[in-house]
């Protein structure tokens, strides 16, 4: 007996697909646009937003628009999303800093450099981290934060990505996500437990990271050095 091989029927195309009143919508944005901006008529601006609620396909629908700039503009990209979790073995079991506040009150602040891996400890105390004018040199930081009838509080910049894991006992742990527009921005996870105490981490509005372009450029240049010590 011969089996005859049963096919899949072929996708429309976009054009034939059936025009949603998102779609319409979209189109009617366009052409109101085009409309303040002279490049129609109000007769044709007129003739286009009726062709377009009677416009059965997606097809019918670009007609209206092709001879305008706004049909041949790129779509804009999906935007980017900073991971949750850091990269596995990017970041060292040991801290690279300890803060400490123990019936007392530390911070660090001003133009530092940020190590892969801080931990900060407040016990009926305080901690500030404030990494809003630091120097990254590592895309991923973590900042393991404990606070036992204390208060550990992060901050940032506004163009770096922020992420947190934790949670509160009787406390508060808070952390305000936040996603660069830039993938080379830096990425700060902040984890940890706040008992009777508090743990918060969020953006500092109006400060940004500077020196991304110089540190992509400096690993660049080491790079480039060890291949030449070679």
């Amino acid at each position: 007996m011969d089996l005859q091989k049963q096919t899949a029927p072929a996708a429309a195309p976009a054009a034939e697909l059936r025009a949603s009143d998102a779609d319409r919508d979209r189109i009617a944005d366009i052409l109101r646009e085009a409309l303040a901006e002279g490049r129609l008529t109000a007769d044709e601006h007129a003739e286009r937003v009726e062709g377009a609620l009677a416009a059965r396909t997606v097809g019918e629908l670009e007609v209206l628009i092709r001879d305008l700039p706004a049909a041949h503009a790129p779509r804009p990209s999906a935007p980017y999303t900073a991971p949750h979790r850091p990269t596995a073995g990017a970041i060292p079991i040991d801290p690279d800093e300890n803060v400490v506040a123990v019936f007392a009150s530390a911070v660090r602040k001003g133009r530092w450099r940020a190590g892969r891996r801080i931990h900060a400890y407040a016990i009926f105390g305080s901690v500030e981290i404030d990494l809003s004018e630091a120097l990254f040199e590592y895309q991923q930081v973590v900042i393991k934060a404990w606070s036992v009838f204390g208060n550990v509080e992060v901050r940032v910049p506004e163009n770096v990505s922020l992420r947190g894991t934790g949670g509160g006992v009787l406390g508060n742990f808070e952390v305000a996500p936040l996603d660069a527009t830039d993938p080379e921005a830096p990425v700060v996870f902040v984890d940890g437990w706040a008992v009777l105490g508090n743990v918060e981490a969020r953006p500092r509005r109006g400060k940004t990271v500077a020196d991304i372009i110089d540190r992509v450029q400096h690993k660049a240049e080491k790079s480039l050095r060890r291949h030449l010590g070679h």
